[in-house]
Formats: C-alpha cells, sequence, structure tokens
C-alpha cells in the first residue's frame, strides 16, 4: 500500500464533525472529482473514483447528511484492467438540487442556473468547514509521494478556478501551496516536508503525520551523517593533497640547492615533514623547539613552498 492511500485511508474513517463540515467535505469531492449532467432540464450528478473507500465516504455522507437516494455502480478501468471504477450518482434531478445547493456549486444567475466551481466563503466560513474542505480535496483528488524519495504533495483537477481558490484556502493555514498547470488539469502542490507535515495535521491525519515525521527526522539524520563524512573526507584528502605537495617541493629544493640553505627555521620545519609525512600541522608545530602553532607552521610551509616555485622558474628559464 502506498503512503498515499495510506493517508486517504485515515481520512475516510474521520467522523465526528458537523453537518456544516460534511456539506464542505460534500463540496470538496464534487469539485474535484464530480460532474453535473443535464438532460431535458433535469439534473444528475456523478462522482467517480478508482478507491472504493473513497466512494464509500462520500456515498456514506451523501445518505446521513442529506438523506436520498444514491446509486453505486462499479466497473473494471478499460485502460488499467487490474483496477476497479467506482461510480456514485444521484439521478434524481431533486436530490441533486438540494446537494448542488446546500453545497453552493449551483446558483441562479439572470433567472438560470449554473454551475460554480468556486470555492463558497459560506461553505468554508469556520475553521472546522476549511479543514473539512481540504480533507475532502485530499480524499478525492489528491496524492502524496513516498516520503523515503522526495517530499511532494499536489492535488489535481480539471477547473482552473477551483485550483486557484483551494491554493488561498490552504494558504490560509500559513502554508506556501503553489499551483501549476499539467495538460488540461491543474495541479495544487507541496514539495517541502514541514509544511505537508502541517497540512496533514490541518486534515487531522494525524496518524499519517507520525509516520512521516519520523520518516524525516531519520531521512534528517541521514543526511546529516553523510554530510559530515563527505566533509571529513574532503578535508582528509586536502590535507593529504598539500602533505604530498609539501614533501614534493622539499625534496626538490633538496635536490636543487640542499635544504641546509634554508633558514634555520624553515630548515627544521622540511626535515620534520620529511620525516613526518602523515602528520597534521598542529603535529609538526608541537614536535618543534620551541612548539609553534598550526599558523606559524603553515607559514613556513608556504615559504617554503614559494621557494621551490622559484627555483622551478629558475630552471625553466634555463
Amino acid at each position: 500500500m502506498s503512503f498515499s492511500t495510506k493517508v486517504k485511508d485515515e481520512l475516510v474513517r474521520h467522523t465526528g464533525e458537523g453537518r456544516h463540515c460534511k456539506i464542505a467535505e460534500v463540496a470538496a469531492i464534487i469539485n474535484m472529482c464530480g460532474k453535473v449532467r443535464e438532460v431535458d432540464g433535469k439534473l444528475s450528478l456523478k462522482v467517480q473514483s478508482e478507491n472504493p473507500a473513497v466512494a464509500r465516504k462520500y456515498f456514506t455522507i451523501l445518505k446521513k447528511t442529506f438523506n436520498i437516494n444514491v446509486e453505486i455502480l462499479i466497473r473494471r478501468n478499460r485502460q488499467l484492467k487490474k483496477n476497479y471504477v467506482y461510480s456514485v450518482f444521484i439521478t434524481e434531478h431533486k436530490d441533486t438540487m438540494k446537494v448542488l445547493k446546500a453545497t453552493h456549486i449551483i446558483r441562479e444567475q439572470n433567472g438560470r442556473l449554473e454551475i460554480n466551481h468556486h470555492i463558497d466563503s459560506l461553505i468554508v466560513a469556520s475553521t472546522c468547514c476549511k479543514r473539512a474542505y481540504i480533507r475532502g480535496a485530499f480524499i478525492a483528488g489528491g496524492s502524496l509521494s513516498d516520503p523515503e524519495k522526495t517530499y511532494h504533495l499536489e492535488f489535481v483537477n480539471v477547473h482552473e478556478v477551483h485550483s486557484i481558490d483551494l491554493v488561498k484556502l490552504i494558504n490560509s493555514f500559513e502554508l506556501d501551496a503553489k499551483m501549476i498547470q499539467r495538460k488540461k488539469y491543474f495541479v495544487v502542490y507541496l514539495k517541502e516536508g514541514r509544511q505537508i507535515v502541517d497540512l496533514l495535521n490541518i486534515t487531522e491525519a494525524h496518524i499519517a503525520l507520525m509516520e512521516l515525521e519520523n520518516l524525516r527526522i531519520l531521512k534528517e539524520m541521514r543526511n546529516n551523517v553523510n554530510r559530515m563524512v563527505n566533509c571529513e573526507t574532503a578535508n582528509i584528502s586536502k590535507t593529504v593533497h598539500a602533505a604530498v605537495k609539501q614533501y614534493d617541493d622539499i625534496m626538490y629544493i633538496d635536490e636543487t640547492i640542499g635544504i641546509h640553505q634554508l633558514a634555520e627555521s624553515l630548515e627544521a620545519v622540511a626535515k620534520l615533514r620529511v620525516e613526518n609525512r602523515d602528520a597534521s600541522l598542529k603535529e609538526l608545530g608541537a614536535m618543534l623547539d620551541p612548539p609553534v602553532g598550526k599558523s606559524g607552521v603553515n607559514h613556513r610551509l608556504r615559504k617554503i613552498s614559494a621557494i621551490a616555485d622559484r627555483l622551478r622558474g629558475q630552471q625553466w628559464r634555463a
């Protein structure tokens, strides 16, 4: 079972909200994956999903909230032969009108009925209804990637105005949702782990939230360890490279003019570096008499390197 499915299974089991919250959740489901059909002036409503839990949740809310007759059709998906598609129908015109008016998805304009895919402010007037709406939107058209791999949560539907309103609704909880168009669909998404956790909290998917938080902690610890190891490896590589160059410079000076020609302080450091090729600058400094700090040893080795470079330049010109 995917992580996204786990979240939806938890959300569809959510109970206890009042009638106004149930209406907000129904409005979200219809706006995300519902279709209104008109034949001879009569309206019918269909909501379709490949998740049986989603169809069952929608069916249950309709029966309890509106006490209307609802039909369910199950058929095999022609494109994905292993999957079934669950369609929930309201076929009676008066029942369809009852639901669409309650959810403010239909309104009268100049004597005509018009479908309204905006999120009506009356539907999400209270915080609990906002939570219910976002919960319904995720149940109907949301998905969440495997947090072991990446952080990405999205809501997909075909109505641009609804997606714009959904962004505003989510961001009213101080999140930073964004919207893009993907072919004929509009996608509202969050890509930051902390914000996805907050959205799960808003929808009250607390079990999924804890699982995601545990995965985030493990992932962050793993990344921190990897960064520390990479940093340490880089430092070791840099130290080894510097030590090899210092040794080569000293041997070149010795072969050219002899290290005894160096100043006494430089000669002492040069001999210690040749004898202790793996020692750090701090360790070399402690071996000197009197001891010298890390910066002092580095300064002397830089002088030795400069002398070696000058000698190489002279050799090249000759």
